[in-house]
C-alpha cells in the first residue's frame, strides 16, 4: 500500500459527539405515561427500580465508592436530602445491587 494512501485516511475521533442542539445533558426527559393493564406488582417494582436508580446515582455523585460502604441508614439519609420518601429495606438492597454493577 502506498504511503500517501496511509496518510490520507482521517484519524478516528477521540471525543464523543456533541449532544443535539437545544438539549441540556442535565435536563430531564419528558415523562411518559405508564402502560395500562399491568398487574399492580409491576407498577410497584417499576417505581422501586426508579427510586433505587435515583438513590444510587445520588450516592455515587456524593462519593460513595461501592456497595460495601453504603448502609441502610446512609441510603435513607440520602433519600431525605433528595426529598423522597425513605426507602424500604428491599429498595436499599436494590440500591447496593445497582452500585455493584461495573460502570
Amino acid at each position: 500500500m502506498p504511503v500517501a494512501v496511509l496518510h490520507a485516511t482521517e484519524p478516528l475521533p477521540t471525543v464523543a459527539p456533541a449532544d443535539p442542539p437545544g438539549r441540556q445533558p442535565s435536563a430531564p426527559l419528558a415523562k411518559r405515561r405508564l402502560p395500562a393493564g399491568r398487574p399492580r406488582e409491576w407498577y410497584v417494582r417499576h417505581n422501586r427500580r426508579l427510586k433505587a436508580m435515583r438513590l444510587a446515582i445520588a450516592l455515587l455523585d456524593a462519593g460513595a465508592h461501592g456497595p460495601g460502604f453504603v448502609h441502610d441508614r446512609t441510603i435513607r439519609a440520602a433519600a431525605v436530602r433528595l426529598g423522597i420518601h425513605p426507602p424500604s429495606t428491599a429498595t436499599c438492597r436494590m440500591v447496593r445491587q445497582l452500585m455493584h454493577y461495573p460502570r
